[in-house]
C-alpha cells in the first residue's frame, strides 16, 4: 500500500512538473518571439524557435508518460505506447525544418547586417537562462527513473547553455556595436539544434521501423539467454520497441528438459527484465522437434 501511495505521489509530482515546465516555456517563447521581431534580432528569434522545439519535447515527454498508463484494447493490444515513437519522429523533423529557416535567415543577415539592440537581447535571453534552468531543475530528481523525463531534463539543461550564448552576444553587441555577432550566434544555435536533434531523428527512425533500440546488443542478449540452465539453442530472436521506454522480445528456445520448461522460462524472463526487456514471448522446442521456420528446414 505504501509503495502504491509513493508511485501515485510520483506520478502527480511529474504531471505537475510537466504542466509547470510547459506553461513557463510557452510564455517565454511568446515573449522571446515578440522581442525578436521588435528588436530585429535573429539570435532571439532562433533561440525562440529552439525553445518552441523544447515545448514540443516537453509535451512529447508528458504524452509518452501518460500514454504508457493507457490500458490495451481489443484493437490496440499494446495500448497506445507506439505513438510516443511516432511523435518523437515528428518532433525531430519539425526541429530540422526550423533549423533550415534559422540558417537561411542567418546567412541573409550575414550578407546584409542589420542593427540590433544588444542590451535588450541580453535581458530577454537572461530570462531564458532562468526559465530553462528552473525547468531542468523540475525534472532533476526523476531523470534516472524514466527515459522521457531524462530527455526533458537534458534538453532544458542544454538550452540554458544556449541562452547563455545569446546573453553573451547581446553584451558584446551593446559594448562594441558588432551587429554581425547576432547572425553568427543564430548559426551557432542552428548547429547546436542539429547536433542535439540528429540522435533523436536517428533513434526515432530506428524505433519506427521496429529496429533494436539503441544501447541494446542482440548478440549480448543471445548470450544472456544461453547462460540460463537448460537452454540448448536460441533462434528466431527478435527485439523491437513497444514505446520509447519499453522493449519486447520473441524467441524460440530449444531444451532437452521440458519438465523444467516453466522454470527455464521464468529464469530467461528474469534475466531479460534486468536488461530492460519487459515483454518476452518464448516458444519452446525439444531437440527432436523441427522448427519449420528455420532456413535449413527441408521444403515439403
Amino acid at each position: 500500500m505504501e509503495h502504491h501511495h509513493d508511485h501515485h505521489h510520483e506520478v502527480n509530482s511529474l504531471n505537475k512538473a510537466f504542466i509547470l515546465g510547459i506553461s513557463l516555456n510557452i510564455i517565454f517563447v511568446v515573449a522571446e518571439f515578440t522581442a525578436g521581431f521588435w528588436y530585429n534580432s535573429l539570435s532571439l528569434l532562433s533561440d525562440a524557435g529552439h525553445n518552441l522545439g523544447d515545448v514540443a519535447s516537453l509535451i512529447l515527454a508528458m504524452l509518452a508518460f501518460r500514454l504508457a498508463k493507457v490500458h490495451p484494447t481489443a484493437h490496440y493490444t499494446y495500448g497506445y505506447k507506439k505513438s510516443t515513437v511516432l511523435v518523437s519522429l515528428l518532433n525531430a523533423v519539425i526541429l530540422l525544418v526550423a533549423v533550415g529557416v534559422i540558417a537561411s535567415e542567418s546567412i541573409s543577415k550575414l550578407i546584409h547586417p542589420h542593427p540590433v539592440e544588444g542590451e535588450a537581447i541580453a535581458w530577454v535571453a537572461g530570462i531564458g537562462v532562468i526559465i530553462n534552468a528552473l525547468t531542468a531543475w523540475l525534472f532533476m530528481k526523476d531523470k534516472d527513473k524514466d527515459l522521457n523525463v531524462k530527455g526533458a531534463y537534458l534538453h532544458m539543461a542544454a538550452d540554458a547553455l544556449v541562452s547563455i550564448g545569446v546573453v553573451i552576444s547581446g553584451v558584446i553587441i551593446s559594448y562594441t556595436g558588432w551587429y554581425i555577432i547576432d547572425p553568427i550566434i543564430g548559426l551557432l544555435i542552428a548547429i547546436i539544434i542539429v547536433y542535439s536533434t540528429w540522435g533523436l531523428l536517428r533513434d526515432s527512425i530506428r524505433l519506427s521501423l521496429d529496429g533494436v533500440p539503441a544501447g541494446m546488443d542482440i548478440k549480448n542478449i543471445e548470450k544472456i539467454v544461453y547462460k540460463v540452465s537448460g537452454v540448448k539453442d536460441v533462434h528466431h530472436l527478435h527485439i523491437w520497441p513497444i514505446s520509447t521506454t519499453e522493449t519486447a522480445l520473441t524467441a524460440h528456445i530449444r531444451t532437452n528438459n521440458m519438465e523444467n520448461m516453466e522454470k527455464i522460462k521464468q529464469d530467461i524472463k528474469h534475466s531479460l527484465a534486468e536488461k530492460g526487456i519487459s515483454h518476452a514471448t518464448l516458444e519452446f522446442e525439444t531437440s527432436e522437434s523441427k522448427c519449420c521456420e528455420e532456413k535449413d528446414c527441408p521444403q515439403i
